[in-house]
């Protein structure tokens, strides 16, 4: 995939050691392919509430739980080509206190991102989606602040994405980008398919990916898109005409 495009920074700010394959897994190897610095922020690595295939199995700890979801995630993010850092904040409930909240700043200075992914803001059936989405944007803020930290380089007006959650009826998500995905879908399937923790999502996300991929279509996308993912916009977009 060649493009004669300037290299732009994503950063995706997830709950949960699997939230990004599942719903941004395409985004991420498309911006990846295209030559795009692609991190993800995993704040826990939902060993509690989000590992039930593991929990499942016989003589199951919380520490081979951890390290098992860490190896999946490890394999995911290298199938689709980004880079993942973990900060081990525990899930259900998903605490983050201040001194992560300045590491997460730290982290957005250091990748000044163009476009920041995350969870959408009210999700009722997981409050750690919540507190995700909180953490982003208040991260964002504070990130531009040029009174924080003096010593470092805010950063700019970063859009953010929202991705789209289990159920969004339930939870306000109404997307205005259908990204088409298909040509990596292959490489989101590979990621998909090492997530053994919650390997019962994975014909889930690939049939919602062909629905979205319809849409698409039907929004005017070319007959060869087969996989999208949808996204909703926090801020409004910049342009010079109206389209």
């Amino acid at each position: 995939m060649t493009e004669s495009r300037t290299p732009r920074s994503i950063v995706a700010v997830t709950a949960h050691s699997g939230d990004f394959v599942w719903r941004a897994g395409g985004a991420l190897a498309l911006s990846a392919a295209r030559g795009d610095a692609v991190r993800v922020i995993c704040l826990s690595f939902g060993e509690r509430g989000e590992s039930q295939g593991l929990w499942s199995r016989p003589g199951m700890d919380m520490e081979t739980v951890k390290r098992v979801r860490r190896e999946e995630a490890e394999a995911a993010a290298a199938a689709l080509g980004v880079r993942v850092d973990f900060y081990d904040l525990g899930d259900y409930p998903l605490t983050v206190a201040d001194g992560d909240r300045d590491r997460i700043v730290a982290a957005l200075r250091e990748a000044r991102p163009d476009v920041l992914l995350t969870h959408v803001a009210n999700d009722p059936y997981n409050l750690d989606h919540d507190t995700a989405h909180a953490t982003a944007l208040r991260t964002r803020m504070i990130a531009q602040a040029m009174g924080h930290d003096p010593a470092g380089t805010p950063i700019g007006a970063t859009q953010v994405l929202m991705f789209e959650p289990h159920q969004p009826e339930v939870c306000g998500f109404t997307p205005n980008l259908l990204l088409d995905v298909t040509p990596v879908f292959d490489r989101k399937r590979k990621a998909m398919e090492v997530m053994s923790a919650q390997g019962h999502l994975i014909e889930y996300y690939t049939e919602l990916g062909r629905r979205r991929g319809v849409q698409a279509r039907r929004n005017g996308a070319p007959a060869g898109v087969v996989q999208a993912e949808a996204f909703q916009r926090v801020f409004p977009v910049v342009g010079d005409e109206l389209i």
